[in-house]
């Protein structure tokens, strides 16, 4: 049995997918799962954004992100958390299951194949190099 599961979600199709594969574990009320979202820093908006406060809260994406995250959050039968950090997507997720001590990483992938994966990278793949746990990449339709 895991005892603290990372889950990584993004905002892509995969999410529900994810989800599904984490609710196939046998989640004991003592298993606590971590829901994290990773806003890269290549797309440094987010910072801007939420340095400013006279926006309304609503409009800011971590809002979303967070409403989302909840969601998911509520349907899981045991104890759980929400991070949403920035950064470096990979390395982010891999700080985030060193710090919970994380006994696996859950992760969704894109599917990228050829030049589009080498030109951008596959976070999964990086992932599953990086961390000190077990890494479940959960496979898009």
């Amino acid at each position: 049995m895991f005892k603290n599961i990372l889950v990584a979600l993004d905002g892509s199709q995969s999410i529900e997918q994810v989800m599904v594969a984490v609710h196939q574990f046998r989640l004991e009320p003592e298993t606590k799962v971590i829901l994290s979202h990773v806003v890269s820093s290549a797309g440094s908006e987010f910072e801007l954004i939420a340095d400013k406060p006279h926006f309304n809260s609503e409009e800011l994406p971590y809002r979303h992100i967070e409403k989302l995250l909840q969601s998911y959050r509520e349907k899981l039968p045991c104890k759980s958390e929400v991070e949403i950090v920035a950064g470096d997507v990979a390395e982010e997720i891999v700080r985030l299951a060193n710090i919970y001590k994380a006994d696996l990483i859950v992760i969704g992938s894109r599917g990228l194949t050829g030049l589009k994966r080498i030109l951008e990278g596959s976070v999964s793949s990086q992932v599953v190099a990086d961390a000190t746990c077990s890494v479940l990449v959960v496979k898009g339709i």
